[in-house]
């Protein structure tokens, strides 16, 4: 207990004060699944939730085992891993290039990045920024996880969601670059799984009632995403602003 309460104290201690960030990155996780990670990472939910289907016998399917399986719960376990990870490395390399005398330069700098990533995923024009995870790298990825897509359960759904983590994403840039500019392996971690879990409701929903279905309601919210984004950039470059000015 002793072990488990120093433990707690260091978390504590080490988020501290960028509670601000890291509500910013849930906020970013689900403004940014509205317009990005439907079209991106829902095709891969509506693989793993047909497969799930397939593998209850009809006789013993029900609406709670039906939710069940469309929340895929170790998929995004999984992908919170991959996230909370890439920020704990990326929060470390932050703060030992940074220095003490110098880290707050470099962190603004990482800030105002995401806030211009967030802000061009706002203007059409520039979408391609957000990128697509089209590339050798994404698709060397997606032919390691496709045994995994057979039967996601388990161990096996955590993995699959550890892989496709990896998938490159503009939205997923963003998002390590804001949680880099904390310099704290732990407030890092705590920030990229703070918008694992922002882009989560969108996907239990694709899953729950299908791609089709979402997109019948998703329209008015389409209208209202780039204003919260650019919202969500504007804080993160105030951030920024108050660094440099303090």
């Amino acid at each position: 207990m002793a072990l488990l309460h120093a433990g707690v104290s260091v978390c504590r201690v080490s988020v501290d004060g960028r509670e601000g960030l890291i509500g910013g990155l849930f906020l970013t996780g689900l403004v940014g699944s509205l317009t990005h990670c439907s079209g991106m990472c829902g095709p891969f939910v509506l693989s793993q939730v047909a497969a799930r289907m397939e593998a209850i016998p009809l006789e013993r399917m029900t609406e709670m085992r039906r939710l069940a399986g469309a929340a895929l719960l170790p998929y995004h376990l999984g992908r919170a891993t991959t996230y909370g990870a890439l920020g704990a490395v990326g929060a470390s390399f932050a703060g030992i290039l940074g220095g003490a005398a110098s880290f707050r330069w470099l962190a603004a700098g990482l800030l105002a990045l995401a806030a211009a990533l967030l802000a061009a995923m706002a203007v059409p024009a520039l979408k391609g920024l957000a990128g697509t995870g089209d590339s050798p790298w994404s698709g060397s990825i997606g032919r390691w996880a496709r045994p995994l897509f057979a039967r996601p359960f388990g161990p096996r759904g955590w993995v699959l969601g550890m892989a496709l983590g990896f998938i490159p994403c503009g939205l997923l840039y963003a998002a390590l670059a804001a949680a880099a500019a904390a310099g704290n392996p732990i407030a890092g971690a705590a920030g990229m799984v703070a918008f694992a879990a922002g882009t989560a409701p969108m996907l239990v929903g694709i899953g729950a009632v299908g791609h089709a279905a979402i997109l019948r309601w998703r329209a008015p919210l389409l209208r209202l995403a780039p204003v919260l984004l650019v919202l969500n950039a504007a804080v993160l470059a105030f951030m920024a602003w108050q660094l440099l000015a303090g």
